[in-house]
């Protein structure tokens, strides 16, 4: 990803959906203006929901999802139809597309009953309008369109502008609790995990909301720490550090100077930090083999020194004495069924958007599992995580309960 282009998590996401041949992969098409999704009269063509990063007037950036039919038969049918159904946990607006043929059937009506229920804005897209006859009043939530003619494309494009949540996002990631002409010193290891030539995308949108909020950023590595804060002859207002080096940079920052981690960070970004905090808790009472989930929103080459695979199990066992059966997912993989963990371990997230987060968050409150994250459950094991909140009141006030 380049350094200019918006990242996944904060584009708007606008996913198709409908029955096989009421045209989704057409309208898509039609509405993006390119070949984005395959065409075809065989029913069932998309067969997993294809993911587009792009521009989209008047709306700007963000992420088309093209779904398999909500009507697949067989059991490859019902993969498809659950992971379609899983896309509306990260779908900010809903195009449902029906045939104006045949109209809405069983299978739409139970769709817009989910919209309903998530609280997804949704518009339905009657296509094929040019063979339907008789042109019927729209109801509400309707538009008649027809991606073969191109009629009342640009009056849906225009509907889901307005139903798109595009205002900035009111919550910064570190820019509400600095000031202009602050110092703000991010501390960035460099190992084999790191990836080549850049930083990790926490560290980039971190950087841009100091510069955005007219604050200095001086990024360095854990070593060098200690001597840039003797040198810099003006005390920071922040410390950021990537929480596997936690314990060392808070060795090194004085106590008077405020310290958290990235991924603490993301995670009140996302709006799940007072859960996090809440959640990591409970890891005083767990015992010998109860299974831990440690999930990650994104895919990645594993390192022989992995942190979500690696690090972060060793250094649950070592902090607790216990044994524990830990599972690992990752990417748009999250259990429907959350049953048998006693701790949810999450990423901080940068690569999902807010709405997904919070599903994940939410299917751990329902069913009563704590849920936290990397970096609160690092901070917490070091025993620096009233340290690394001292900036947020409310969430302090949680640990101080």
């Amino acid at each position: 990803m380049g350094l200019n282009e918006t990242p996944s998590a904060n584009r708007v996401h606008i996913g198709f959906f409908g029955k096989r041949n009421a045209g989704k992969s057409s309208i898509v098409n039609a509405v993006t203006g390119q070949d984005l999704a395959v065409v075809s009269d065989v029913k069932g063509t998309t067969t997993d929901p294809v993911y587009k990063s792009m521009e989209l007037l008047p709306l700007g950036p963000v992420m088309i999802i093209d779904t398999p039919g909500i009507d697949d038969e067989g059991e490859l049918g019902k993969l498809r139809v659950r992971k379609s159904r899983q896309v509306l946990n990260k779908t900010d607006v809903a195009v449902l597309v029906i045939d104006s043929t045949s109209g809405k059937t069983q299978e739409d009506e139970k769709l817009i009953a989910l919209f309903r229920e998530k609280k997804i804005n949704y518009v339905v897209a009657c296509n094929k309008a040019d063979l339907a006859g008789e042109e019927l009043p729209e109801k509400d939530h309707e538009i008649r369109v027809s991606a073969k003619t191109g009629y009342h494309i640009e009056k849906l494009k225009e509907k889901i502008a307005a139903l798109a949540v595009t205002e900035d996002l009111k919550l910064k990631i570190v820019g509400d609790i600095i000031n202009p002409s602050d110092f703000v010193v991010l501390v960035t290891p460099i190992d084999k995990a790191a990836p080549k030539g850049r930083l990790i995308l926490p560290q980039q949108q971190t950087i841009r909301d100091i510069l955005e909020a007219d604050a200095t950023a001086i990024v360095v590595k854990e070593f060098e720490l200690r001597e840039t804060l003797e040198s810099l002859g003006k005390k920071p207002k922040l410390v950021i550090t990537d929480s596997q080096v936690f314990a060392k940079v808070s060795a090194d920052t004085p106590n008077d100077v405020f310290l958290t981690s990235f991924s603490i960070l993301m995670a009140r970004y996302k709006g799940i930090l007072e859960t996090a905090v809440k959640g990591v808790k409970v890891l005083d009472s767990l015992r010998d083999g109860d299974t831990v989930l440690i999930s990650e929103g994104c895919t990645h080459h594993r390192q022989c020194d992995d942190i979500g695979t690696v690090k972060l199990p060793r250094w649950i066992k070592n902090f607790t004495q216990k044994q524990f059966d830990f599972k690992f997912t990752s990417g748009t993989e999250f259990p429907d069924n959350l049953s048998e963990y006693k701790l949810i371990v999450h990423c901080g997230g940068c690569m999902l958007n807010e709405r997904e987060m919070k599903y994940r968050q939410k299917c751990a409150e329902d069913q009563h599992i704590p849920f936290t994250n990397y970096g609160t459950l690092i901070a917490y094991m070091q025993g620096i995580l009233k340290r690394s909140v001292a900036m947020f009141p409310n969430i302090l006030a949680e640990i101080e309960d």
